[in-house]
């Protein structure tokens, strides 16, 4: 043995540092990231996971912010399900929302996005207009604005008056107020529209020049070119705006003064949530309700992320 190694041996014998283990050093190299990681995961444990588990925990329980909460198992659910009848009324008016306004919001989306597409004159201005109602949001200025809108006396009905008809109290309504909150949805149409815009202009003009030497029209081109080429598009738009308007909230609440009226008929889902919440007070059932809602939610994303395979078209 050379008297290298026996020297090697005798610190290793000598009880020297042994190498670092690959974990540590992995933790060494990235100590910088989790750094700057650290206050997005206090954020996440503390505002997001904790209170989502804690929720969670009070679903099975009876508890009303004045005393401690008793564990009642599956019996809010069970109520829910069996006892309700508002459980099931909101359901159905949020269900109606859903179907009625996202794709009526996507079509005219799409719609408006082609026609920009087409490359008018003041392209960025009209873009900047367009997205402003989606800036806008969900936000209480918008709500009052549009209940001033459909009242009796508001402007709708005025500028029906100038044609001679006699316009309805769209809010006070049962027939009609739902569909006023799915009309603000759709005016807010400008999310998705610069989506759709940018899917648009990765489209190759020269597909669309060849399918006019083959003959193809505008309709037969929208149909076998746009509307595959777009279809990722199309699906990540109607993921996001299904979810939107399964947790719609905000319009329900100001157009019917929170009480979900007349007869319900604008009783969103998260509306009834929030009335058992911080109307009732029953926080346990409220959370049962926010977790059904999660539910609903989760088999939805999961049944459009099945159907992929179907519809959208990815490039190979």
């Amino acid at each position: 043995m050379s008297m290298e190694a026996q020297a090697h041996g005798a610190i290793g014998a000598g009880g020297g540092a042994a190498p670092a283990s690959p974990t540590w050093n992995a933790v060494r190299r990235n100590a910088a990231g989790y750094l700057f990681l650290t206050p997005w995961l206090i954020g996440f444990l503390c505002l997001t996971l904790g209170p989502a588990l804690m929720s969670l925990y009070l679903s099975f329980t009876d508890f009303d912010l004045l005393q401690d909460p008793q564990f009642i198992g599956m019996q809010n659910y069970v109520r829910m399900a069996t006892a309700d009848p508002k459980f099931i009324a909101s359901m159905k008016v949020t269900f109606i929302y859903v179907v009625l306004s996202v794709p009526l919001k996507l079509a005219f989306a799409l719609a408006v996005a082609m026609a920009l597409n087409r490359g008018i004159a003041g392209l960025p201005i009209y873009r900047a207009l367009f997205y402003l109602p989606s800036l806008l949001g969900a936000s209480v200025a918008i709500a009052v604005l549009w209940r001033q809108l459909f009242a009796a006396d508001g402007m709708v009905n005025s500028v029906l008056a100038l044609v001679g008809i006699d316009g309805p109290s769209w809010i006070s309504n049962p027939r009609y107020s739902l569909y006023t909150l799915v009309a603000l949805s759709v005016w807010q149409f400008g999310s998705p529209m610069i989506i759709f815009l940018a899917g648009l202009r990765q489209i190759p003009a020269d597909m669309y020049e060849a399918a006019s030497l083959d003959g193809a029209s505008s309709v037969r081109q929208f149909w076998k070119i746009t509307l595959p080429l777009l279809s990722p598009v199309v699906f990540f738009n109607f993921v996001i705006q299904t979810i939107e308007a399964f947790k719609a909230f905000t319009p329900a609440f100001i157009v019917s003064g929170g009480s979900g009226g007349p007869i319900n008929s604008t009783l969103f889902y998260t509306l009834y949530l929030y009335q058992e919440a911080f109307g009732n007070f029953r926080m346990g059932y409220a959370s049962a309700l926010a977790w059904v809602l999660v539910i609903i939610i989760a088999i939805f994303t999961a049944f459009a992320f099945l159907s992929t395979r179907y519809w959208v078209h990815y490039d190979e």
